[in-house]
């Protein structure tokens, strides 16, 4: 079963409630991972989102990270923190974190993946041109994710959709990571 990975954007859905309501439905059907991703929350805000959404039903046991926010996740009981590129290394961390608790880090090259030694996987692209994510250097390609996911567990991010996600696994991703995909229920 190919894994997937949601990256939330409240503002591409309409808002919180929107959103959350998105995030209901991923549960139900399986989806692998969500990451939450509202940077411009306030603290409040995002704790509220973080609590609301880890009261959801979910049968399938999503793994619920938060990007950057290692005290929210904490706080919340989420199951990992997803950080940008150029964080601090993950492995500073490891010692302080309840088992199992995931730690994703974002690459844009192959330099970055080396560089997340200790994370449990890494979220790398632009793997094809993205209309979503101008900006984050040049596509890697597939080639790209075959050499990366040698290093570590990748899930292809930028420009995937339903017609190309096969050959990202095929090339050796894990999974498959999505703002746009998932903004839309099936």
């Amino acid at each position: 079963m190919l894994a997937r990975y949601y990256i939330t954007d409240r503002h591409g859905l309409g808002g919180v409630e929107a959103l959350v309501e998105n995030i209901a439905h991923w549960l139900r059907e399986g989806i692998t991972m969500v990451q939450l991703r509202e940077k411009d929350l306030s603290m409040r805000e995002l704790l509220a989102l973080a609590r609301r959404v880890r009261a959801l039903p979910n049968p399938h046991g999503t793994k619920i990270l938060i990007n950057d926010r290692l005290d929210v996740a904490l706080a919340v009981g989420l199951d990992g923190v997803h950080l940008r590129g150029g964080a601090p290394a993950p492995s500073g961390l490891r010692d302080s974190l309840p088992d199992g608790f995931l730690i994703g880090v974002s690459c844009h090259s192959l330099d970055d993946v080396q560089r997340a030694s200790s994370a449990d996987f890494v979220v790398l692209g632009p793997v094809f041109e993205s209309l979503s994510k101008p900006g984050y250097g040049p596509v890697i390609g597939l080639d790209g994710i075959q050499r990366a996911s040698a290093i570590r567990p990748v899930y292809a991010l930028g420009g995937v959709t339903e017609s190309n996600a096969a050959a990202c696994i095929d090339s050796g991703a894990v999974g498959i990571a999505a703002i746009t995909l998932f903004q839309r229920p099936t």
